[in-house]
């Protein structure tokens, strides 16, 4: 397989593995990747998580009022514009977040366990290294 085949395949196959793993998500998804870039970026306006997310603003918003509704994410006003508001992940959001990632890597051990032999899952362990290399290159890490 060339190596355009191989990124085709890849794709495709790491997006299914993703939407399958999501089945087991009990937030919509909108709403836990604002969590989740939130616990990794930090604080970020609406309009950061909107262009993190390749969402419109309106969608984002959307999103930040039904967590911050939830006391999942809280705003204050941001140090160095006042009109606009930096969001917060507030420790019952870090607590929801924390849930979700345990339900998907959850779902996805079982599923392991009940796939692959040992041998396979230490193949597997070493796909998910060269996965990870692959995704600091990407992404300039």
């Amino acid at each position: 397989m060339n190596e355009d085949a191989l990124a085709e395949e890849l794709r495709r196959t790491v997006g299914e593995l993703v939407r399958a793993v999501r089945t087991v998500d009990t937030m919509p998804p909108g709403e836990a990747a604002v969590l989740g870039f939130l616990d990794r970026g930090g604080p970020l306006t609406t309009a950061d998580l909107a262009r993190l997310r390749g969402v419109t603003h309106q969608s984002a918003a959307k999103s930040v009022k039904d967590l911050s509704a939830d006391g999942l994410v809280r705003g204050e006003q941001h140090p160095d514009d006042g009109r606009k508001l930096l969001l917060h992940l507030t420790e019952a959001g870090r607590s929801r977040l924390r849930r979700e990632r345990t339900l998907r890597a959850g779902a996805l051990g079982d599923a392991i366990r009940e796939t692959f032999d040992p041998g396979e899952r230490a193949r597997l362990g070493e796909a998910v290294a060269l996965l990870s290399r692959l995704t600091d290159h990407l992404t300039g890490h």
